[in-house]
């Protein structure tokens, strides 16, 4: 085990990863959301994830997107970290950018970013646009990566002055013009915002994507999990997190007596767990060997965040020093990710008025 702090993020979406459960998702009221996050701080994850997708989905007409639901829940909480899902596909990289910023200032400095990247010919046709192949796509959130942290750095950290005996509000100085031309997009200009509490956001995204610091592995078993962690190290993620779904005994009623009576869960590639809480313990700690966290997609919120919260993490603590995220943290602090400097900032010369 590393001497970087273990995470353990949790995905809030919906009512749960199960079918049963995110079919229902047209049914998550705001309190009902609100309930979730602060349940999840309360009992100390290191994160909570939001997932979205392009197109609505479950029977669900409209909703906010992961981007407004955390920007909700933000200033809600103090300690967590929180990652909504941002699509690079079909979207405008700067509004993109703009949004995460605001949302890192929102939450104090706790925000990260799951860039993905969808792009089914149904997606692509509601936006008016062709189907990418899953090259393209790749290339595509790749560049909208990188885009969003050249913008993020376009403000130096002392870019704001505030000066009112000169009427200056920003040192234009202090400013740095973005020319970006990707394969199918390009972007000038500074940033609208200053520069994120974080310099950078936290960005996470599957492994083998440029830019990210955390890479998300999926595997059938712990061997997978390892073998696909040293792949994602050696193409040069920074941290590396095992996706795992969960399903727990629960109020006197077995893990596959729940699922029995939600019905198929499909398998798509991630670690699942089915049983006690002593045993999710262990297969946390052993995969805690290969990796430096852990998002977990619970069947159903209501039943296993309260087990999971309730038994694991303080089982995790003494196991294998676990520790929660404190208020007045970052994200890359509770991730022990040192704070960069804008890329601009020492050498940059002025380049507009």
């Amino acid at each position: 085990m590393s001497d970087t702090p273990f995470a353990i993020a949790l995905e809030l979406d919906a009512l749960g990863a199960h079918p049963a459960s995110s079919s229902a998702s047209a049914a998550l009221s705001p309190r009902l959301l609100a309930s979730h996050v602060a349940a999840a701080e309360r009992f100390g994850f290191t994160a909570a994830t939001f997932d979205d997708s392009p197109l609505p989905v479950g029977g669900v007409v409209a909703r906010l997107d992961a981007v407004q639901r955390t920007a909700f829940v933000a200033p809600l909480t103090s300690a967590i970290g929180l990652v909504p899902v941002a699509h690079a596909a079909y979207s405008e990289p700067f509004h993109v950018a703009t949004q995460l910023a605001s949302l890192d200032w929102a939450s104090n400095g706790r925000a990260g970013w799951i860039a993905a990247a969808s792009g089914t010919a149904r997606e692509a046709a509601a936006y008016g646009r062709e189907a990418l192949t899953d090259a393209e796509l790749a290339r595509e959130r790749e560049d909208v990566i990188e885009v969003a942290r050249r913008l993020w750095d376009s403000w130096e950290d002392d870019a704001v002055i505030q000066d009112a005996a000169t009427g200056r509000y920003l040192d234009a100085d202090k400013l740095h013009y973005v020319d970006f031309e990707g394969e199918r997009f390009s972007v000038k200009g500074p940033l609208i915002t200053p520069r994120p509490p974080q310099g950078q956001l936290v960005v996470a995204a599957s492994a083998g994507t440029a830019g990210a610091d955390v890479a998300l592995v999926a595997g059938a078993d712990s061997a997978a999990i390892t073998d696909a962690a040293a792949r994602a190290r050696a193409a040069g993620a920074a941290l590396v997190w095992a996706e795992v779904e969960v399903v727990l005994d629960a109020r006197r009623v077995s893990a596959q007596r729940r699922l029995d009576a939600l019905g198929a869960w499909p398998e798509v590639g991630r670690l699942r767990f089915a049983g006690g809480t002593d045993g999710l313990v262990a297969l946390i700690a052993e995969v805690a060997a290969s990796v430096d966290g852990v998002r977990l997609h619970v069947a159903e919120l209501d039943l296993d965040l309260e087990e999971v919260g309730r038994a694991v993490l303080p089982a995790l603590r003494e196991r294998i020093g676990f520790r929660s995220p404190r208020a007045g943290e970052t994200l890359r602090d509770a991730l022990g990710l040192e704070r960069p400097v804008s890329r601009y900032a020492a050498t940059a010369v002025k380049e507009f008025a």
